[in-house]
């Protein structure tokens, strides 16, 4: 079983490492002062178990939970009891530790995840291919117009309306940014905040709370930040 261990205090990653060296078969892999570097890390990796602090400067143990594609079993580790029925709302998070962890507690959470694993049901890999649509119709004036999904790069919600922007021209559309965003591919487009989806492939540069895209600068909400980071590719 490997692990990974992600804590901003190096005396709890040390702690936390020599216990899992006293259990059999469970190899941590890596360790990681902010959750950041372990998003990069899981992005071409995979685990069988997460031990996650929560109180993390700039990025949260919760921030960091809401990135992952593909959830894996968490242990929490903090020093905060305050959290344990947020985070218990999360099915792959295992069991919830309070620094000082115990020796004895440590083993009986060790234990919770072997059983998760066992009992965790295998996922049948489906057939086919998802079948994407390379233009979308907009209603403009009684008029079907066609444009080409791949180039727009943001819409933004108006009101009543939307502005549909590609590189050549905008579109006034009556509809709402709830309805295109079914309508437009995962692969591409992101909502970065309640008035904006973005066309990931199109970004620029990104900046504290920021994004540029063509000429635009796009404000990205606090609860939207994680999934577009978890989408990056990092270096």
């Amino acid at each position: 079983m490997n692990c990974i261990i992600i804590d901003d205090e190096s005396t709890a990653r040390t702690i936390l490492a020599q216990l899992c060296k006293n259990v059999p078969d469970l190899l941590v892999v890596d360790e990681f002062p902010n959750a950041l570097q372990a998003i990069k890390f899981l992005n071409e990796n995979q685990v069988d178990l997460i031990f996650l602090d929560i109180h993390m400067p700039d990025f949260s143990g919760f921030d960091f939970i809401k990135t992952l594609k593909k959830p894996t079993n968490i242990v929490v580790t903090t020093s905060d009891k305050g959290y344990a029925l947020e985070a218990f709302e999360y099915d792959f998070i295992v069991d919830y530790l309070v620094k000082p962890i115990q020796i004895e507690r440590f083993e009986k959470s060790i234990k919770k995840v072997e059983k998760a694993i066992e009992t965790k049901p295998t996922r049948k890999a489906t057939s086919g291919q998802e079948n994407v649509e390379n233009d979308l119709y907009v209603n403009i004036d009684r008029r079907l117009i066609k444009i080409d999904i791949s180039s727009i790069y943001l819409i933004e919600a108006k009101g009543d309306y939307i502005n549909v922007k590609t590189q050549e021209k905008n579109y006034i559309v009556h509809s709402t940014l709830k309805k295109i965003e079914q309508k437009l591919p995962d692969s591409l487009f992101i909502k970065i905040h309640r008035s904006y989806i973005i066309n990931i492939d199109k970004i620029i540069d990104i900046e504290d709370n920021s994004v540029l895209i063509e000429k635009d600068v796009i404000p990205v909400s606090r609860l939207c930040r994680p999934e577009l980071m978890r989408r990056l590719n990092l270096l």
